[in-house]
């Protein structure tokens, strides 16, 4: 198959899944709303005790809102997209249309994961904007980041939200299912993996979970899981490829085994 048919099919998963009103709409609220409630809380906070609380800007206000969009509820408005993107052609019923089309199985599937991506990034970006706004909208007059850490901070965001989006395209292939995939990659982010990062007992085997491997390119010290499992720059990368490329593999494989 040539790079412009692969375009072309990536180019209509990303029209398919943003025509996914639902699954947009509640993407956006959970890239933008927790920021808006952040900046809301801590401006009130600061206006009614300015000496007790800190300003909802500036570089602490970053930190805080950085660790909001990369590391949780950014990746989850990813795994929405990614579910969709992996399970949403099984679930509509619609699956068998396109493979009677003639395309290879794994172009079906090698197209979505670029098409759910760049979706997912839209989204961030939209989030990362705000963050940006109302950190310097309520900085107060105390130091802001630099130029090259907001940057660093908008990539380190692609970074975390794409390949959680990747692996929840493989793992929804994997189980075609939406309500399994979510319900798993879920309770993953959210319970099981935070959990499991902070059992000191498990040693340096907790340097393979993608949580704290994503969250060792912050360009800021985002706390947590940062800074309880430390590990080198190179296990980092291996660790994040090797999750990425395994559940993208297996997806692969479940599209061009399963029955049409």
């Amino acid at each position: 198959m040539s790079t412009a048919i692969l375009a072309q099919m990536t180019g209509a998963d990303f029209l398919k899944l943003r025509k996914k009103r639902g699954t947009l709409i509640w993407a956006l609220v959970l890239a933008l709303a927790p920021l808006l409630i952040f900046f809301i809380v801590r401006a009130a906070q600061h206006s009614s005790s300015p000496l007790e609380h800190p300003p909802a800007g500036g570089i602490e206000g970053y930190i805080d809102g950085l660790r909001i969009i990369a590391l949780f509820f950014g990746p989850l408005a990813a795994i929405l997209i990614g579910v969709e993107g992996g399970a949403g052609d099984v679930a509509a019923g619609v699956f068998r249309d396109l493979v009677v089309t003639g395309r290879s199985r794994t172009s079906l599937f090698a197209s979505r994961v670029p098409a759910a991506v760049a979706l997912t990034w839209l989204v961030i970006g939209f989030g990362y904007v705000l963050l940006v706004i109302g950190v310097f909208v309520f900085a107060s007059g105390t130091p802001t980041p630099s130029a090259a850490t907001l940057v660093n901070g908008f990539l380190f965001s692609l970074l975390c939200s794409g390949v959680v989006c990747a692996i929840a395209v493989g793992f929804a292939a994997l189980t075609s299912s939406r309500p399994a995939a979510l319900t798993a990659l879920i309770g993953w982010q959210l319970v099981a993996s935070p959990i499991l990062s902070g059992i000191s007992s498990l040693g340096s085997s907790r340097k393979l979970l993608l949580g704290d491997a994503l969250a060792h390119f912050s360009p800021v010290r985002v706390g947590g899981r940062a800074e309880t499992v430390t590990m080198g720059q190179g296990t980092a990368i291996a660790v994040v490829i090797v999750w990425t490329l395994a559940f993208i593999a297996l997806g692969a494989w479940r599209t061009r085994t399963m029955d049409a």
